[in-house]
């Protein structure tokens, strides 16, 4: 069920488009489904990319790693479960921390709104 966004990362990682040179396989372990769904594999490439999967239907946790070009090692983390893909990484964009400022032309909105609401409370109030 979560196996296709994690095969879509991982391909992603695999992907070395710059390079044409072979990649050896040096440990492709792996547990086959049991019949709750329960299985890992654990995959080891020579270009340095390692893939860690774990889990039963429907639960995911993992991790995989490549490296850059420059030799720095990329990991991430995820869990895949009924909360979808949650990926955890220092490569991933982080949102902004909340509660953030309040941009004026959203304060004018809201002041503009109270005073159409007091107007219109004033004005039914005068027609009973």
């Amino acid at each position: 069920m979560y196996t296709a966004p994690i095969l879509l990362f991982v391909g992603v990682a695999l992907c070395d488009l710059s390079s044409h040179e072979s990649v050896e396989v040096l440990r492709d372990e792996r547990v086959a489904p049991h019949d709750n769904g329960a299985h890992n594999m654990h995959l080891e490439l020579s270009n340095g990319v390692e893939l860690h999967l774990g889990g039963e239907d429907g639960n995911m946790i993992g991790s995989y790693s490549y490296v850059m070009d420059d030799g720095s090692v990329v990991p991430l983390k995820f869990v895949a479960d009924e909360g979808g893909f949650q990926p955890e990484s220092s490569i991933l964009p982080v949102a902004p921390a909340f509660p953030h400022p309040i941009p004026k032309f959203v304060m004018d909105q809201i002041e503009f709104a109270e005073r159409q609401r007091a107007l219109r409370a004033r004005n039914d109030s005068d027609e009973e």
